[in-house]
This record gives structure tokens, sequence and C-alpha cells, in this order.
């Protein structure tokens, strides 16, 4: 009986492991379809950089490959990366407000200055119906994230 109840608990983990991850969060970039290829890695990069300061669970486990080498921890879960016009990009933003969801955001004005406290400062001086939007990355329920990018499609 003791030897059915492991293989049964052993057989269920295997399957547990194996099952494909779904996630109730959802992290999503959306990117202006008009930007350069160089832009569209740049702008990226820099609107997800700041989500696992703010929301910890989105990181996982550090690595280490077969020799010990340690690397440093990723998300724990995909991020999807969407495209679609200004004024789409201008809707989702409006949307993700709304739902007081974690947002980051990236202007066109941030292509031209050089740091961070520049970009902060050029952030500053517009108001936010009037951002020119080139990116955006939202967290949070898979839901809620998908009624903000509505209508934006999946980054070639």
């Amino acid at each position: 009986m003791t030897t059915d109840t492991t293989q049964s608990d052993t057989t269920q983990s295997d399957t547990a492991q194996t099952a494909p991850v779904r996630f109730d969060t959802k992290i999503a970039v959306i990117l202006r379809e008009d930007l350069e290829t160089w832009q569209r890695l740049n702008v990226t990069a820099f609107l997800v950089s700041g989500l696992g300061t703010h929301h910890p669970e989105v990181i996982g486990e550090p690595y280490a490959d077969a020799d010990g080498t340690p690397y440093l921890p990723m998300f724990r879960q995909p991020v999807m990366v969407f495209e679609g016009t200004k004024e789409m990009l201008t809707a989702a933003h409006g949307r993700a407000l709304s739902r007081d969801l974690p947002r980051s955001l990236f202007t066109s004005d941030l292509f031209t200055t050089g740091n961070d406290r520049d970009n902060r400062a050029a952030v500053r001086t517009v108001p936010g119906d009037q951002l020119d939007l080139v990116g955006m990355a939202v967290y949070g329920p898979r839901n809620a994230v998908d009624k903000v990018l509505k209508g934006a499609r999946m980054h070639p």
C-alpha cells in the first residue's frame, strides 16, 4: 500500500512539474508600430526594467549552470509584446490609468535625453493626456491587462 501511494505521489508530482504553467497575471508591453527596430528593443528593455522593483513576485529564482556559475534571476513569466498605432497606445494608457494598473511609459522625448534625471524631467513637463507615447508596459490580472490592450496585435 505504501509503495502504491509513493508511486501515485511521484506520478502526480511529475505531472505537476511537466504541466504548462498558466499565470493569473500578465506582463505586457505595447509599442507604437512606427518605431525602428533598435527603438523597439531599447524601449522594451527600459519599460520592463522597473517592474521587479515594485512587484518582486514577478521575479523568479536565480539561475546556475551545471558548473555552478550563478546568473541573475529573471521574470517568472513571459513578457508579451504588442504593437499598435499612436491612438491605440493613447487609449491603452487611459485604460491602464482607469484600472489603476502598475505601468511604465516611454515617450518620444526620451530618445533625445541621455540620462535618467533628464528622462524624468522630460515626462514631468507634459500633461498626461498630451504625452507622445511610444511604449508602455503594464502588469496586473490577466483579464484586466487584456482589456487595456484591446485592439493591439502581437508584435511580429
